[in-house]
């Protein structure tokens, strides 16, 4: 009778166990590809001539750089406003690609792009006070959370509500709620 009721303990263990088991550590073998567009203005034309694929390749590249314009760019236009690139947390959170806010005409946008972070459980997206966060007491000196993150792999795009200052925010952190880990971070630098 006694043997019995260890093989019930021990059904009913492996009944819980594995699904919460897969659930936590499924996101570290498992990846999610996100490839979005380069956001445009809704008044935005293409010269003509040009594909839209064309104009997002032109605007990635010009947001590579590192020289000032020659000319004052009008409001209406895609400009560069900060960016920087993804470090490594620590050995097993690893980070890499550009973190670019541009404004696309009267909003603006936090791109993530070449982007490539270790998979984890409830992953998000912010912008932090700290230039180089790397634990949960220099995330929480200030942020801002973007949102969830769409995909650990990939060309992805959120929004930055106009409330946030920019000036007081200086680094893109992505970071699991669930258990206060940072796995990456881009510290911001001003685009001349």
């Amino acid at each position: 009778m006694r043997r019995r009721w260890i093989w019930w303990l021990i059904a009913v263990a492996l009944l819980v166990g594995v699904p919460v088991a897969w659930y936590l550590g499924s996101p570290l073998f498992i990846n999610r590809t996100v490839t979005e567009a380069f956001p445009m203005t809704a008044k935005a034309t293409l010269p003509e001539g040009m594909t839209r694929e064309q104009a997002e390749t032109e605007l990635m590249e010009a947001s590579k750089q590192t020289s000032a314009a020659s000319e004052a760019m009008p409001p209406t236009a895609t400009a560069t406003l900060a960016k920087g690139e993804f470090t490594d947390a620590d050995g097993f959170h690893k980070g890499s690609g550009t973190a670019l806010v541009a404004r696309v005409g009267a909003d603006r946008v936090l791109r993530l792009e070449d982007f490539r972070v270790t998979n984890g459980p409830d992953l998000y997206v912010y912008l932090a006070a700290h230039p180089q966060p790397r634990s949960r007491a220099e995330v929480d000196q200030a942020f801002v959370n973007l949102g969830r993150l769409k995909g650990n792999i990939g060309a992805q795009n959120y929004s930055i509500p106009s409330s946030v200052r920019l000036d007081a925010h200086q680094s893109v952190v992505i970071y699991c709620r669930r258990f206060h880990v940072v796995f990456s971070t881009a510290t911001l630098r001003p685009s001349p």
